[in-house]
């Protein structure tokens, strides 16, 4: 793959406050494995913890955030997506690019 086509990244997403540490990997890697097929890397991963939220989601007054920063092809974004959508511990996330300008 052409590495100028890469584009750089941030993934944010808010777990149920009651997923373990096994489940938080397991989705962990299920992202990386997308974005690996796209010709792209994690770059880096912020777990930030469980957090109080601003407002309910599902009934969850709490969350479990990670951010990761991500290098790939644009068109993994909708895979990535896709994903998190389709995946019932993801409470909500949000996937900005940080090179466009």
């Amino acid at each position: 793959m052409n590495d100028h086509r890469l584009h750089q990244y941030e993934l944010v997403y808010v777990l149920q406050p009651e997923l373990d540490d096994e489940g938080i990997k397991a989705l962990g890697e299920r992202i990386s494995q997308v974005v690996e097929r796209h010709g792209g890397s994690i770059l880096s991963t912020e777990p930030w913890g469980r957090r109080q939220l601003a407002y309910p989601i599902k009934k969850f007054m709490e969350g479990y955030y990670v951010l990761h920063h991500v290098a790939m092809l644009p068109e993994g974004t909708d895979e990535v997506e896709r994903v998190l959508r389709l995946s019932e511990d993801v409470l909500r996330y949000l996937l900005i690019r940080k090179d466009k300008k």
